[in-house]
């Protein structure tokens, strides 16, 4: 496992993650101390397992028709009224 900067890691980005897309594994330091590690993602981890089902037709569903402006619905969510 490679250690990086995390300046290299912020200069060369593209650079590296082609190379974690590869396969390689990188510790990340931030003033010669390690902070991170920077590994590829295991096939079944966070990628689609299946796709999205076939057939669902989301136009075909009813409109909503809030009763007053989203302004308003934001307002609340934030507190401000």
């Amino acid at each position: 496992m490679r250690s990086i900067s995390q300046r290299e890691l912020r200069n060369d980005n593209a650079t590296i993650m082609r190379a974690v897309e590869s396969g390689e594994s990188f510790v990340v330091t931030r003033r010669g101390v390690p902070v991170a590690r920077l590994t590829p993602v295991p096939d079944t981890d966070l990628r689609v397992v299946r796709p999205a089902a076939e057939g669902v037709d989301v136009t075909a569903l009813p409109r909503v028709r809030a009763t007053r402006p989203t302004a308003g619905h934001l307002d609340d969510l934030r507190g401000d009224r």
